[in-house]
């Protein structure tokens, strides 16, 4: 006999949908985040890429034919602004995937084996906590130079994931003690289908809502390595467009505060949106909240 089909607010992606329209603030966020995004990937297939420098018109004004005026070069801010968020973007996306991934992969596995392999997991990631992010970062892109994008998203990913790790193991311990993974046990399913097949997909929402809040951390990561100086110059990004601001000394220039303000803006933004979307994403798949 069939299995009835699941109606559209019982799915996944209809709980997705209730949840952040029922939430105005996560509704509003989501639809920021995605404006920004449209901002910055398709916002470069409208504008002139080839942005020429101009000696005659450096550091102007904002006017109808430079929206934000122009920066040191004589190059048109806005072209840049639009240029420049999708690099962190993509970037902090990917490297939230690979922080998730590896929290997910090693909290199932201390989780749910305990013993010894959980011993070993809890040391190194007791290691990894004790090591300020940050800073590991700072040496790891000071001693490869010229580091590819997706070299960043690597070195951000891999010191994004312990404390997220520790949040997926206590989750799983939980849960293979409910009556479904007895019952998975007794069919000798085998610890990796009773994991991925039983226990993940009851994680499902947790492990979206940290993933969303794991690219904002990592976007911030990124942005910052790029204030400071310590990534190539080649790729625009707004984290450049703060340093390169700053090593112009746009505080002695009023003039100078679009090309400065503009990637700020974004950022926070993008990082306000993001938040309530969690939020909302929260109120979608909890459990204990969809109640209310």
């Amino acid at each position: 006999m069939a299995k009835p089909r699941k109606q559209f607010g019982e799915t996944f992606l209809g709980r997705l949908w209730t949840g952040l329209t029922r939430s105005s603030a996560g509704f509003a966020g989501t639809l920021l985040v995605l404006a920004i995004v449209l901002f910055s990937f398709v916002g470069p297939l409208l504008v002139d890429q080839d942005n020429p420098t101009d000696t005659t018109q450096i550091w102007t004004e904002p006017s109808a034919e430079h929206w934000l005026g122009t920066q040191y070069e004589g190059k048109d801010t806005f072209t840049i602004l639009v240029n420049s968020g999708a690099q962190p973007i993509w970037v902090g996306t990917l490297a939230a995937l690979m922080a998730v991934f590896i929290a997910v992969a090693l909290g199932s596995i201390a989780g749910y084996f305990r013993g010894r392999v959980d011993a070993v997991l809890l040391q190194l990631t007791d290691v990894t906590v004790t090591i300020p992010q940050f800073l590991l970062m700072l040496a790891v892109v000071a001693f490869f130079e010229d580091i590819p994008p997706w070299g960043i998203s690597i070195v951000v990913g891999s010191t994004m994931w312990a404390f997220l790790f520790r949040s997926i193991r206590a989750q799983v311990m939980s849960l293979k003690e409910r009556e479904f993974v007895e019952a998975a046990r007794l069919q000798n399913l085998g610890p990796a289908r009773i994991v991925f097949r039983e226990i993940l997909p009851n994680m499902a929402g947790f492990i979206f809502v940290n993933f969303v809040i794991s690219v904002n951390q990592a976007i911030y990561a990124i942005v910052g390595l790029y204030v400071l100086g310590l990534m190539p110059s080649g790729t625009p990004n707004w984290g450049l467009m703060i340093h390169q601001s700053w090593g112009q000394n746009f505080y002695l220039n009023p003039i100078a505060l679009p090309f400065v303000v503009a990637p700020l803006i974004m950022i926070v933004l993008f990082t306000i949106g993001l938040v309530t979307m969690g939020r909302g994403l929260d109120q979608a798949l909890n459990p204990r909240l969809r109640e209310r």
